[in-house]
């Protein structure tokens, strides 16, 4: 079995590598210009590819058995709505189309909660969840929903496909990629909190279920990835402790968070701002739902790391 992750030198994808590694003689795309002195994955080879270059992915894909699209741009600014859709779209739509091309058969996909979609009313969120138009819907959301439907499409004809919705993946605090920013919130000692839930998974429960789910063969499925949802309070609050921090002590009130995203714009602007906070994100962030994860652990036997543990192993820097 040859397995060709794309985006493997990015959080999601290495760790999934590193999962992946026993299980088939594995591959990585990766740009010209990445760096790889600090992935630590055992046994892979590279090939170089871009999947908005449909040549190179013709070049990197010849002889692959099976493919795991983890390439994404995830952004939270409106700005970069267009890259999104050239990436997160174009770049699935690519890969669907040279396995096509190509006689590759097998597709796993990282997807993201955010695909799912959002509307006001909603409190808890599964896998049968239809996409339908809302404020709430980030363009970054839009764009992997789209990419969704590209994946899907690819199955009706002839891929085997699995699809993943990770809720916010929690890494360490060293590997500095858009998922573990939420870390430096703390870090820098703000007093803000949020009133809504954090929906949450800890990236070694995310490549193990991943690859659980692959040796069961759940071919033609989709499943969200969450190991369970607490407030922001009570989140930022365990963050805290095991960074040796203070925590954030006063809730986000309407006034407050027209401060905040005030002085998150100006920031911006000046490039100093490492929180990915939008209008979008911050009306998402009042709100208080839960990620059901019901059908992940009745098609698989797994206990999460508790959130503790998970926080404690992200000030290691060990690999």
């Amino acid at each position: 079995m040859k397995i060709l992750i794309t985006g493997a030198t990015g959080l999601v994808g290495r760790y999934l590598a590193r999962s992946f590694s026993e299980l088939g003689e594995l591959y990585g795309l990766k740009r010209p210009e990445s760096r790889l002195e600090d992935l630590q994955i055992p046994g892979i080879q590279w090939r170089d590819g871009d999947i908005t270059d449909y040549q190179s992915l013709e070049v990197a894909f010849e002889g692959m058995d099976m493919i795991i699209h983890v390439a994404a741009l995830v952004s939270y600014e409106s700005k970069d709505a267009s890259r999104m859709i050239k990436i997160n779209v174009e770049g699935t739509t690519n890969v669907v189309n040279v396995m096509l091309e190509q006689g590759i058969k097998k597709l796993i996909h990282i997807s993201s909660v955010a695909a799912l979609g959002r509307s006001p009313e909603l409190t808890k969120l599964d896998e049968t969840h239809k996409w339908i138009e809302s404020p709430l819907n980030t363009p970054y959301a839009i764009s992997k929903y789209q990419a969704d439907l590209e994946v899907w499409r690819g199955a009706q004809e002839g891929l085997d496909v699995m699809v993943f919705y990770p809720s916010v993946v929690l890494a360490k605090i060293v590997d500095n990629r858009s998922s573990t920013q939420l870390y430096n919130y703390v870090l820098e000692e703000n007093i803000y909190y949020p009133k809504g839930t954090i929906n949450y998974i800890d990236v070694r429960d995310l490549s193990e279920a991943i690859v659980k789910l692959y040796q069961a063969k759940h071919w033609g499925d989709h499943f969200i990835l969450s190991a369970g949802a607490v407030s922001y309070k009570t989140f930022f609050g365990e963050m805290a402790e095991a960074f040796g921090k203070k925590a954030p002590y006063k809730p986000v009130t309407t006034i407050s968070l027209k401060l905040l995203l005030f002085f998150t714009k100006i920031a911006k602007a000046f490039g100093i701002n490492k929180l990915p906070l939008s209008p979008q994100t911050a009306m998402l962030a009042q709100r208080k739902f839960i990620l059901s994860n019901k059908k992940l652990l009745s098609a698989i036997s797994h206990e999460f790391h508790p959130l503790q543990n998970t926080l404690k192993w992200a000030t290691r820097n060990d690999s």
